[in-house]
């Protein structure tokens, strides 16, 4: 203790060694200290002056508003602007060589806005962000593998195969009034989303987005979710627009790369600080895009997106939908016969389709299959809007691939119950309690997946070649 104690402080020693070198002579190496000390006392007033303004602007706990609907923005943009923005989003310099099977991917675009023509997700995703570059809003999309794309879908970025050189035709929109970053982050989750969420809470009207690999590829950020994303605006009053893309679905992958562990986000919303959605469609995905960019309301956005649903043509959309459609909280079955439907399936993204094609299998026209694309804040006037819709409903079953303790049913089943009338019977229809989020390997999965839709439709009339019936739990 007494060596510390008599040890000369860092600066002294750093001082003498200069002037031992030469460097600087007694009286500068005293000069610089008392300025570099003045510094710091000037610092620390303006600090304190700016905690001082900071703390009068931050809410207490619990005294946040808690907003019950999204942001009423308008999300169309013209048939005509989506034409010239899809055309411009192709066009590369002259003698630009890509890659022949990215030829042919980018031709098949054109071919949507044609009649009967479909929008896929990627190419829903890229018009959103050329139509907010052409009204002046800066755009970041950082992530794993973001660029391309993890499945080979987006493919922003591209290389000229002779040459090397790179271009990115959505960075010379000649309408742009904004710019457009593109980076691939690395696999430093916890690096990574720190950065961008201080980005985003900098550059207020900016949209940044960053994207994981597969969606539970953003536990090695949790404390970031949790401290920050979740928490900042409570805490230091500190909005952003950040939008988190996890891709979530299962589809055999195993464990650690089927759930974007949705059930999280939703423990953490409250007191409006989050949104969470789940978009079932291209155009879905669209609107909600626009909207996390042109809302006044800063809130961070969790985005759960497709994996194999990136190219179905029961996730893409008319054009139609883009140009005249808005971003739908909940979506009703456009097939079902409201007086004839006993029972109601009600799910959320990519489960939400195998329901439908099961439907439509066993011929179940006692059956409908109603999607909740808007988690958090959860949409309970819509909801309340589309039940209302089924005058004879006798039941409704919660249905999810997630395992029963994991995904949105514990957060959907109470404000479920409490709107339901007591002539009506809520259920659950999944995967039982798991200690990991899924099955290890494709048999299993393809099982579990089975059981899940036998027991979303059991107890019903339906033909003899249909599955087995089984009890739905509660």
């Amino acid at each position: 203790m007494e060596r510390i104690r008599h040890h000369p402080p860092v600066v002294q020693v750093y001082g003498e060694l200069l002037v031992q070198r030469g460097l600087r002579t007694p009286e500068q190496v005293e000069q610089e200290q008392v300025g570099a000390f003045q510094e710091m006392v000037n610092a620390h007033a303006e600090t304190t002056k700016q905690g001082a303004v900071l703390l009068d602007a931050a809410q207490p706990a619990g005294t946040m508003e808690e907003h019950t609907e999204l942001p009423q923005v308008q999300t169309q943009v013209a048939l005509e602007s989506l034409k010239a923005m899809d055309r411009q989003l192709v066009e590369l310099p002259s003698g630009f060589q890509i890659n022949s099977k990215l030829i042919r991917q980018l031709g098949q675009r054109a071919t949507a806005f044609k009649e009967g023509g479909l929008v896929t997700w990627a190419q829903a995703e890229a018009l959103a962000l050329a139509s907010l570059l052409t009204e002046g809003v800066p755009i970041r999309l950082t992530g794993q593998d973001t660029v391309r794309g993890t499945f080979s879908q987006r493919h922003l970025m591209l290389t000229d195969t002779k040459s090397g050189e790179q271009y990115a035709p959505i960075q010379h929109l000649p309408s742009a009034k904004a710019v457009i970053e593109l980076y691939n982050s690395p696999l430093s989750e916890m690096a990574a989303l720190g950065f961008e969420y201080g980005y985003g809470v900098t550059e207020r009207s900016a949209l940044v987005l960053w994207e994981a690999q597969y969606g539970d590829f953003f536990n090695n950020a949790q404390v970031v979710v949790d401290q920050f994303v979740a928490a900042g605006q409570a805490k230091w009053n500190q909005e952003s627009r950040l939008t988190l893309l996890l891709p979530h679905g299962y589809e055999g992958s195993g464990p650690d790369h089927s759930s974007a562990r949705i059930e999280r986000f939703l423990e953490l919303s409250a007191e409006g600080n989050l949104r969470v959605a789940y978009p079932s469609t291209a155009a879905q995905y669209f609107h909600i895009l626009r909207l996390q960019a042109l809302a006044d309301e800063l809130r961070p956005l969790i985005l759960l997106t497709p994996k194999s649903g990136l190219r179905l043509a029961s996730v893409a959309s008319a054009p139609a939908e883009l140009a005249q459609g808005r971003f739908h909280e909940v979506m009703d079955d456009p097939l079902a016969d409201h007086a004839r439907v006993r029972r109601l399936l009600l799910s959320t993204g990519k489960v939400s389709l195998e329901l439908a094609a099961r439907r439509e299998q066993l011929g179940a026209e006692a059956v409908a299959t109603a999607r909740l694309e808007l988690l958090y804040p959860f949409p309970t006037p819509q909801l309340q809007e589309l039940l209302r819709g089924y005058p004879n409903l006798e039941e409704v079953i919660w249905v999810q691939e997630e395992p029963r303790n994991m995904g949105a049913f514990a957060y959907v089943a109470p404000r479920l119950r409490e709107m339901l009338p007591a002539s009506v019977r809520s259920g659950y229809a999944g995967r039982r309690e798991h200690a990991a989020p899924s099955e290890g390997s494709m048999r299993s999965h393809l099982i579990e997946q089975e059981r899940l839709l036998q027991q979303a439709f059991a107890g019903l009339p339906v033909p003899e070649a249909a599955v087995a019936e089984v009890e739905v739990g509660s």
